[in-house]
């Protein structure tokens, strides 16, 4: 899919955020959003696609994780904050508005022959009780367990589903987005990680040298995200605070709505009024 690679690409060259806000005079709007990695990607297709209708309006997207995206909004730093996951009662102070569905799941090395973990073994790699594949069928030697940084969604709802908590993982490499979980992965035949379900049927569409498995019984598939089936299901959210300028609440229905459903099944993830 050559508009997600030229999204990432995209990435790689976009300037550090000045922290301006939104900003807008009688030629130029400019809308900043910051926030989840998972979400970054699609919301640069839907930029584009908003720009390219709305002339005067630049819609400047970054990545850095789901906490980064709350925190620019609550300190005025972005107008938009790209949350992949539900807010917490505690974070009631913003408003979010759902734009898509998405799962988590565990990806191997394409060479790896294993189908599916059940929780209890992907508990036991995750905190260190196994640590060589042996243990799990005919895939031999060390496991190279990946994990993700602090503060990234992808993160507290893998802990959540095997009710785990951060001190409980003994990881031998730390991660940020979910580009570098496949980077990893695709590079040592024994790695495992887990990043979201759109980003593995992506990588695997591109012949990427990664396998998403099944965390738990179901398939970890956009199709089981969609028919709510998959167990690791999780909400897709922009975030601002109530009531927010004019410019901003027009791109939120823009988003939000069904003339960026193909950007949503385009990136692997569930519409969410499907």
């Amino acid at each position: 899919m050559s508009a997600r690679k030229t999204v990432i690409a995209a990435f790689s060259l976009a300037l550090t955020f000045a922290g301006l806000g939104v900003s807008h005079t009688q030629e130029e709007v400019r809308i900043v959003v910051t926030g989840s990695s998972t979400i970054a990607p699609l919301m640069m297709d839907i930029a584009q696609r908003y720009e390219a209708a709305h002339p005067g309006v630049q819609v400047d997207v970054q990545t850095g994780g789901s906490s980064r995206g709350l925190s620019d909004v609550r300190r005025k730093l972005a107008d938009i904050g790209m949350v992949s996951r539900a807010l917490g009662a505690d974070e009631n102070d913003v408003a979010a508005t759902r734009i898509a569905w998405d799962g988590v799941a565990l990806i191997v090395h394409a060479q790896n022959p294993l189908e599916r973990l059940s929780d209890d073994q992907v508990r036991a790699i995750y905190t260190g009780q196994a640590t060589r594949w042996e243990a799990f069928g005919s895939w031999d030697g060390p496991i190279t367990v990946v994990s993700k940084a602090e503060g990234r969604s992808t993160l507290g709802i893998f802990l959540d589903y095997l009710d785990l908590d951060i001190r409980d993982i003994r990881a031998h490499t730390i991660i940020g987005d979910n580009e570098q979980a496949v980077k990893v992965v695709a590079g040592n035949p024994r790695a495992v990680g887990y990043i979201s379900i759109g980003a593995a049927e992506y990588h695997a569409s591109a012949m990427t040298p990664i396998r998403a498995i099944a965390l738990g019984a179901v398939a970890p598939t956009s199709a089981n995200v969609a028919n709510g089936s998959y167990p690791v299901r999780r909400e897709l959210n922009l975030v601002t605070y109530p009531d927010p300028a004019a410019p901003v609440e027009a791109f939120l229905r823009f988003a939000s709505g069904q003339q960026v459903h193909d950007l949503i099944s385009d990136h692997y993830f569930s519409p969410a009024s499907d």
